[in-house]
């Protein structure tokens, strides 16, 4: 089994910083990418922002230059530092792990959520 352990959300005025953690544990053979995404009432859950294992990322054109995502791959965590919210950024925010198993198939796993809020 893959445990995905999410923190880090809350309440935050406009213009603010929050920082998301996302802890993996549990049976992960390989590792491809960590990422987040998003989903607000009524839409789609959308990318925000992925990193591979080889530290390479890839952004919402919404965030770049106010998020940044980072890893800990001796951790197993990926971190998602938002600064210059907005209400827009409002939104539940899903930790994302893609991993290839032992018999080479590729699976991804979805943490709870956590809800960021942005407002005064």
């Amino acid at each position: 089994q893959v445990q995905l352990v999410e923190s880090g959300g809350g309440l935050v005025q406009p213009g603010g910083s929050l920082r998301l953690s996302c802890a993996a544990s549990g049976s992960i053979f390989r590792i491809n990418a960590m990422g987040w995404y998003r989903q607000v009432p009524g839409k789609q859950r959308e990318l925000v922002a992925t990193i591979t294992n080889s530290g390479n990322t890839n952004y919402a054109d919404s965030v770049k230059g106010r998020f940044s995502i980072s890893r800990d791959n001796a951790k197993n965590t990926v971190y998602l530092q938002m600064n210059s919210l907005n209400s827009e950024d409002t939104a539940v925010y899903y930790c994302l792990l893609a991993v290839t198993n032992m018999w080479s198939q590729a699976m991804d796993y979805w943490g709870k959520g956590t809800l960021v809020t942005v407002s005064s």
